[in-house]
């Protein structure tokens, strides 16, 4: 049901970081700024740390696994700054299921990098490359144990080993997405045939909207996420979080998959906007 609001324009500032292409890239906020511009909400998308800005909210919109410190100090300059105390998402921080060379763990693994999307974007900041790529181009590698798991898995810094903790479906493996803003939110669950599920791979997915455990919220409020997408499963019963992300794009969505749910996390950012203005 959608909420009665009064005649003032809210503004709201997305801050994005200075090399980020948010008007090319299909990120869902994007999108959701175009529906808030239908129910008359001024969206501003400055590009850089700047001097400050009149908005009634700002939202954290930087590219990047680890914010820099001038876009956390920009953050503070508004009246409330959405995801403002999501300053580092890496694996290392979210992951409750880090293995070492030397533990106890016995079971499969999975290495995938310490940084999300592989640290593409920073890579690109930098104008390289990872040379010492484990796994190759990118990509999640499973091995059966940790005794399998290259040298450079565990001397890099680029990569974790995590308990390869899959959930199963008849056959398929099986990947959950909750999307939200404020209390605007979906939930999904995704099939395919290969462990790692992408959207390029997905056979079939469904909604599952009132299925979000309440230990996932209760993580949410614990990473301090206003707005974002969480990647996780449910083996043998656990919540296992695969991922966090604080810039999350539609993907390979049609706009009429998409633009219901976008209507959804639109109608969210009244839970944040000052009392009597929504």
């Amino acid at each position: 049901m959608r909420r009665k609001r009064t005649p003032f324009v809210a503004r709201i500032a997305i801050l994005t970081h200075r090399t980020d292409a948010f008007e090319q890239i299909p990120y869902f906020l994007r999108e959701i700024g175009k529906v808030w511009l239908e129910m008359g909400i001024e969206v501003l998308v400055p590009k850089a740390p700047c001097t400050p800005i009149a908005a009634d909210l700002a939202i954290l919109h930087v590219d990047r696994t680890v914010v820099p410190s001038e876009y956390l100090a920009w953050g503070r300059q508004f009246p409330r700054c959405l995801n403002l105390y999501t300053a580092d998402i890496s694996k290392r921080v979210i992951s409750r299921h880090l293995v070492s060379r030397t533990g106890s763990y016995k079971g499969p693994v999975i290495v995938k990098s310490n940084l999300n999307c592989g640290g593409l974007k920073e890579h690109e900041e930098r104008a390289l490359r990872a040379k010492t790529a484990v796994p190759p181009n990118g990509q999640y590698m499973i091995y059966p144990s940790v005794s399998e798991v290259p040298a450079i898995g565990w001397t890099s810094p680029d990569w974790v080993v995590e308990e390869f903790l899959p959930e199963m479906s008849d056959g398929q493996y099986c990947l959950r997405t909750w999307v939200f803003l404020g209390d605007g939110e979906t939930n999904s669950l995704s099939f395919a045939v290969e462990p790692i599920i992408k959207s390029a791979n997905v056979l079939r997915r469904v909604p599952i909207d009132n299925e979000i455990p309440e230990e996932l919220r209760a993580k949410r409020e614990e990473l301090g996420f206003d707005f974002g997408k969480f990647d996780y499963v449910l083996h043998n019963g656990e919540v296992v979080l695969f991922d966090v992300n604080r810039t999350p794009s539609v993907g390979a969505f049609t706009p009429e998959q998409f633009l219901p749910r976008v209507r959804k996390y639109a109608e969210g950012i009244w839970s944040f906007l000052p009392k009597g203005r929504g």
